[in-house]
């Protein structure tokens, strides 16, 4: 069992109506501008076409201007919704961000969240799984580099190939969003893909964390393909500061809305708080997020390790809980207290100091270290003395 070594954030994004669009897309890149600098690994961009709050209608585009801005943190789409796509043209913009990148995009893929995308396509809900599969069918055979002839009721290809093969070989990575059902574990474990679990925190998807890892494992093993840990990610909502007091008062910004939004569109709890202080309970008894220190943090990634037994990365979600100020030191508290925790860089630290620390003498006043420099110093100027320079000044301390 082990825990997520990689960090960042799965940015739907959610902006509460009421405020400029434009400057609420130019705090989205500035956060992922913030994230590089802080040592993040990967950000996640959504689709979305409805609602008001999810605000970016091609991933494709935001990634390739947030590239231009960052200069590591990998970028994927969060998710690209298949049924709303052709696969073709899909894929060619994937390999062509592969390309202009060099390397750092992703894929992410699902049949779309929220009905009323594609009730505005024409498109039956009761088929987005269906259609979700034969255009990933396509989409995995056209990087593999075959030439695909495919007729479905939704989408033509007569003798496609693409005409540049991806900068990322044998090709990008490639996730399927997973929520409560089994369907998505079996396309992962079938195909050999990443997995994006982003109701892993929600009770539903809590609850079938350990499962889902068993069906992927299971249909691997049918398949014959390769799946590891390392490429499952678990998202979970998150907002800390350096006191749980003062997280508490920086959510009232916003962390209500968010999760009212929430609750018209996933399944999630019914509530019946009527202030922000006792949603943020019923939130933590819920499991669902984190509003709080770096301790809370932490207890609440081991409690998913401990569920799922184990996955490769921890997404924090991107959306108005706190004001900008207080988004952007939340991040920064993650990654100064909790990433390293996880990461393994904090025991060698913490050895060293503890072994220069351990030579104290009785009184606990000094350490034998300090009187090895005291030995140093006095040897110095024995040393200067004799060699006819007199008697050197007395040594400064602080020097």
């Amino acid at each position: 069992m082990h825990g997520p070594t990689r960090f960042g954030v799965f940015m739907a994004p959610f902006h509460p109506v009421g405020q400029s669009p434009t400057l609420a897309l130019e705090k989205d890149l500035e956060l992922l501008e913030h994230m590089d600098r802080l040592g993040y690994d990967e950000a996640w961009i959504g689709e979305h076409h409805s609602g008001g709050y999810e605000l970016i209608a091609s991933p494709e585009l935001f990634i390739a201007h947030a590239a231009a801005r960052t200069r590591r943190i990998r970028l994927g789409t969060g998710v690209s919704s298949l049924p709303y796509h052709h696969p073709l043209l899909l894929t060619d913009r994937m390999v062509l961000l592969d390309h202009l990148t060099r390397g750092r995009i992703m894929l992410g893929v699902g049949p779309g969240q929220l009905v009323s995308d594609a009730r505005m396509l024409g498109i039956d809900p009761t088929q987005q799984r269906r259609m979700m599969e034969e255009s990933l069918e396509v989409i995995l055979a056209l990087l593999a580099g075959e030439t695909v002839t495919r007729h479905a009721d939704w989408f033509t290809l007569h003798e496609a190939r693409l005409q540049l093969r991806p900068f990322t070989q044998p090709r990008f990575e490639i996730a399927v969003a997973a929520t409560v059902s089994p369907a998505s574990p079996t396309l992962v474990g079938r195909h050999g893909l990443g997995m994006l679990s982003v109701a892993a925190s929600n009770p539903g998807g809590f609850a079938v964390l350990d499962r889902h890892w068993q069906i992927v494992e299971e249909q691997a093993a049918l398949s014959g393909a390769r799946v590891d840990r390392s490429s499952w990610r678990l998202m979970c909502p998150m907002h800390l500061a350096d006191t749980e007091a003062r997280a508490r008062e920086n959510a009232r910004y916003g962390l209500r809305k968010v999760f009212d939004y929430l609750r018209e569109v996933v399944v999630m709890p019914p509530t019946e708080a009527t202030s922000t202080d006792e949603a943020i309970d019923e939130l933590h008894e819920n499991g669902i997020a984190v509003v709080g220190t770096a301790d809370r943090a932490i207890a609440q990634i081991e409690r998913l390790i401990k569920r799922s037994g184990g996955f490769g990365t921890l997404l924090l979600l991107g959306g108005d809980l706190a004001d900008r100020e207080a988004t952007l030191r939340s991040f920064e508290i993650f990654a100064n207290e909790v990433m390293p925790h996880f990461q393994g860089q904090l025991d060698w630290p913490r050895r060293s100091h503890g072994w220069i620390s351990s030579a104290r003498t009785q009184d606990g006043a000094s350490t034998a270290w300090l009187d090895e420099t005291r030995r140093a110093m006095e040897r110095a100027e024995t040393d200067y003395a004799g060699r006819g320079g007199g008697v050197a000044p007395p040594p400064d301390p602080e020097s």
